[in-house]
């Protein structure tokens, strides 16, 4: 394996970090109602445990307000407790075939922890990038030691590695910045 396909490896691998960080931290509740809140809820239903997005239709109403329209009238009120055990801060609302969740204004202190929340895991996220970094210098090491490649595309790769995760760094930062002027202009 030659640095070019360990570098590509590697990006690969950055890239599935930032995905994963990005749709981890839309879960994140700001002051507007978004779909990807509810999502993810595990709903009791048909003797098994499945996502909301599986039972039902989610969209939003007015900025602080999301509708939930099962597919199944019957699991109304399956969807109607896990809506009420989430830690949304909003109580579920039955009308007719539709659940409404109203979304509170955040508070000073539950900005705060958000915030804090949102912190831990874009360090999270960094934490994995400089761990598949660290993961695709060892192999380039190892190819050296086997005298696979030389010296100096050692370096080289090196210096690939470290220009890839900065540009990364920056991207889970600026990932950050955006989600953090969400919470904080809600």
């Amino acid at each position: 394996m030659d640095i070019k396909d360990i570098i590509e490896e590697t990006k690969k691998e950055f890239d599935k970090t930032i995905n994963f960080f990005e749709e981890d931290i839309a879960t994140i509740r700001t002051g507007r109602a978004n779909p990807s809140l509810v999502e993810k809820i595990v709903v009791d239903s048909y003797g098994s445990k499945m996502p909301l997005n599986q039972l039902a239709s989610i969209s939003t109403m007015g900025p602080r307000t999301l509708a939930i329209q099962p597919w199944d009238q019957s699991i109304v009120s399956e969807i109607e407790k896990a809506l009420s055990q989430s830690d949304l801060g909003g109580s579920p609302v039955v009308d007719g075939n539709i659940i409404r969740v109203t979304l509170p204004s955040l508070t000073e202190e539950y900005r705060k922890k958000l915030l804090k929340l949102l912190g831990d895991k874009a360090e999270a996220a960094k934490i994995s990038l400089r761990k598949s970094r660290e993961e695709a210098w060892r192999k380039i090491q190892d190819n050296f030691k086997k005298g696979e490649i030389r010296e100096d595309d050692k370096f080289k790769g090196r210096d690939g590695l470290q220009e890839l995760i900065d540009d990364y760094s920056q991207k889970v930062e600026e990932t950050y910045k955006r989600k953090e002027e969400e919470i904080m202009e809600s």
